[in-house]
C-alpha cells in the first residue's frame, strides 16, 4: 500500500502540470506541490528532525499548508495541525504534549508560543523572518526527491487533537493504514477521478478534511480549500459550487443547511456535481428531504465515524419515504467491523439498542502518550439500533444519556421529536438541575420563512404525540440561530454554559 506522501509524487511523476491544490490565495500544481513538500522535507531535515518525530503545522489553509504537512510525511515523521483559529494558549498545550521537534507556522504566533519549554524548538515561519529562519531559505534547498525514509503503513502520520473530557486536548494518532484505508475506500466508493474537483469544506485539523486532500491525491484530481473565513459563507459556498465546477462535496449537514436557507442552494442546479457527502452530526431528515428532491440526479452518502476510527460505517440515502423520520448510518466500511453490545454485555439483535464497537484497518493507533489501542475494539460512546435490514440507526450519544424522574432518557430522541415539528428549525434539549428539581431544556430556533414560534403548549402537544410523559420538554429558549464549534457542531458546552449561569 502507498504512504500519504507517495500519493502526490506519484501524481507529479504522471502529470506534473495537473492542479493538485486551489484555493482564493493560490494554486499548485502537482509538480510544484511534490517540489515545495520537498524542500521543507529538507529544511526539517536539516533542524534534526527524526522519522517518528512530531512536526506542528499552525497555518492558515492553503497550498503552503498542504505542502508542509507533505514535507513532514517525507523524512518518515508525522504532522500534527493546529487549529489557526484557536487561542494561543491551547496550542501551546498540543505543542507540549506531543513534544513537536518543529513548527510551521507564522511569526507573530512562534513568538507568542515558543516560549519556557519551547524555546528551543526550530520553526519555519511562512511570512516574517523567526530567529533567523524564513520562508525564502526554501529557495536555496533542492527540489529533488529525498530517500524514502524507512517506514510503514503501520507508522503514524499524523495526530489529530480533539476535545477531552478531563478539559485537555487527546491526540489521537493515525497511521497510514488508518487513513488509506478509509480514502481508498472512498475513492472507489464515489467513483473519483483525475476530472473530479473535490470540496475541501473541513478545517485541517478536523477529520473530515482527510478524504478531501488524498481521496484528490489518490486518483490525480484537484482540491479546492475554503478558507476559514469562508467555510460558513453560504452564499459564498453556494457560488463556490458553480465557479469552481466542483464534483465532489462534504461537508457536516449544518453547512449545507445554511447553504439552502442563506445561500440559495436550493435555486441551482450545480450541474458539475455529482456526489454529495456528509458527516459529523445528523441530518435532520426534513432538511435532507428538501436537498434530495431538489438534486434527484446526485448520489448522498451518510458516512458516520468519530475521529478514532476516520470512518466506519456509510449510507447511501436513495428514496426518502413521507413517515421516515432519520436515515441510517449504515453498515460498516473500510474493512472495518461493527457491532452493538447492550448494557448486559452481549450483543445487540435486530430491533435492539447498544453501544456501537469497531475493529479494523482504520481504527487509531491510540491516543498519544497513553497505551496503544492494540486490536482492542474501539467503544465509540454512541448508542445505536440494529434495524432488521442490517443497517444501524444513530440513536444518541452515551454520554447525552441522562436519568431523570427515574427514567432513562436519551437526549437525542427527544430533539428528533421537537425538530419534526414544521416551525422548529434546530433543537438541542439540556438537562437543567438535579434530581427531583431537574428540567429538561430545549434550546431552539425557528426556520426562516417560518418565523412564528409556536407556544410553550403547542410544543408540548406536538410532544407528546411522539414521546411518553417523561421525555416532554419543561421548558424551551428561542434563539436566533444555536451556537456552533469550528467543526460546525452545535456548541453544547456553550449552551450548557448559558444555562449554568441561572439558577435552576
Amino acid at each position: 500500500m502507498t504512504l500519504l506522501h507517495q500519493l502526490v509524487a506519484r501524481q507529479a511523476l504522471r502529470n506534473p502540470e495537473a492542479i493538485a491544490v486551489r484555493c482564493q490565495s493560490d494554486t499548485l500544481s502537482y509538480g510544484q506541490l511534490d517540489a515545495l513538500a520537498n524542500r521543507i522535507a529538507r529544511w526539517l531535515e536539516a533542524q534534526g528532525v527524526k522519522p517518528g518525530d512530531r512536526v506542528a503545522v499552525w497555518l492558515p489553509k492553503g497550498g503552503n499548508t498542504v505542502a508542509a504537512m507533505q514535507g513532514v510525511l517525507r523524512i518518515g515523521a508525522a504532522y500534527v495541525p493546529v487549529d489557526p483559529l484557536s487561542p494561543g494558549a491551547r496550542a501551546r498545550i498540543i505543542l507540549e504534549d506531543c513534544g513537536v521537534s518543529a513548527v510551521i507556522t507564522r511569526a507573530a504566533w512562534a513568538e507568542a508560543a515558543l516560549t519556557d519549554g519551547l524555546q528551543a524548538v526550530p520553526c519555519l515561519p511562512i511570512d516574517e523572518q523567526f530567529r533567523g529562519h524564513q520562508w525564502s531559505d526554501l529557495l536555496a534547498l533542492s527540489a529533488a526527491p529525498l530517500p524514502e525514509p524507512q517506514r510503514t503503513i503501520h507508522d503514524l502520520a499524523y495526530i489529530l487533537y480533539t476535545s477531552g473530557s478531563t478539559g485537555r486536548p487527546k491526540g489521537v494518532c493515525i497511521s497510514h493504514l488508518n487513513a488509506l484505508a478509509f480514502i481508498e475506500w472512498a475513492a472507489v466508493t464515489v467513483g473519483a477521478t483525475e476530472h473530479d474537483r473535490f470540496s475541501n469544506h473541513a478545517p485541517f485539523h478536523f477529520d473530515l478534511s482527510v478524504l478531501d486532500l488524498y481521496a484528490a491525491f489518490w486518483c490525480g484530481g484537484s482540491v479546492y480549500l475554503i478558507s476559514e473565513g469562508g467555510n460558513y459563507s453560504p452564499q459564498g459556498l453556494v457560488e463556490l459550487i458553480d465557479r469552481e465546477q466542483l464534483t465532489v462535496w462534504y461537508s457536516v449537514p449544518s453547512a449545507l443547511i445554511l447553504m439552502m436557507e442563506h445561500g440559495g442552494l436550493l435555486e441551482r442546479a450545480a450541474a458539475s456535481l455529482r456526489t454529495v457527502l456528509f458527516a459529523g452530526e445528523p441530518f435532520p431528515i426534513k432538511h435532507l428531504r428538501r436537498l434530495r428532491e431538489h438534486w434527484p440526479d446526485k448520489r448522498f452518502l451518510n458516512l458516520y465515524g468519530p475521529t478514532e476510527t476516520n470512518v466506519c460505517t456509510a449510507y447511501e440515502v436513495d428514496v426518502l419515504t413521507d413517515s421516515q423520520t432519520a436515515i441510517p448510518i449504515g453498515t460498516a466500511t473500510c474493512g472495518d467491523l461493527v457491532w452493538a453490545v447492550k448494557d448486559d454485555g452481549t450483543h445487540a439483535g435486530p430491533g435492539e439498542t447498544g453501544e456501537l464497537l469497531v475493529t479494523g484497518p482504520t481504527v487509531m493507533l491510540g491516543y498519544y502518550g497513553q497505551p496503544p489501542q492494540g486490536d482492542r475494539p474501539y467503544p465509540t460512546g454512541d448508542i445505536v439500533r440494529l434495524e432488521a435490514d442490517g443497517n444501524y440507526s444513530y440513536i444518541g450519544r452515551r454520554d447525552h444519556m441522562v436519568k431523570i424522574r427515574g427514567f432513562r432518557v436519551e437526549l437525542g430522541e427527544i430533539e428528533s421529536a421537537l425538530l419534526a415539528h414544521p416551525d422548529i428549525h434546530e433543537a438541542a434539549v439540556l438537562v437543567h438541575g438535579e434530581g427531583a428539581a431537574a428540567k429538561l431544556v430545549g434550546f431552539l430556533s425557528s426556520p426562516p420563512e417560518r418565523p412564528e414560534r409556536p407556544s410553550m403548549v403547542a410544543i408540548k402537544q406536538h410532544c407528546a404525540g411522539r414521546l411518553p410523559r417523561y421525555m416532554i420538554v419543561d421548558q424551551v429558549r428561542w434563539c436566533d440561530s444555536l451556537p456552533r464549534t469550528r467543526n460546525g457542531k452545535i456548541d453544547r458546552l456553550a449552551l450548557a454554559n448559558e444555562l449554568n449561569g441561572d439558577k435552576p
